[in-house]
């Protein structure tokens, strides 16, 4: 069962990466987006991680819950 779970973990975390817009914009370039998650990693360990962490936790909430109240309950077509 703990297989299963990992499993369904690393999709949902795949599915923001689609929901986030990052493999259009990379045109799925798997290096491209390696980089800019490797960037974001920097970020979120730096001087002022406490208030990127908090920024990104807040948009983040925004999105998910302006997707709830659309109607087709996606942010972006596909």
């Amino acid at each position: 069962m703990q297989r299963r779970e990992r499993t369904r973990h690393l999709i949902e975390l795949g599915g923001l990466v689609k929901k986030a817009g990052l493999v259009e914009l990379t045109d799925d370039d798997r290096a491209t987006l390696y980089g800019a998650l490797l960037d974001l990693a920097g970020l979120g360990r730096g001087d002022d991680s406490g208030d990127v962490l908090a920024l990104w936790r807040r948009r983040g909430k925004r999105a998910f819950d302006a997707e709830a109240d659309t109607p087709s309950g996606s942010l972006t077509e596909g």
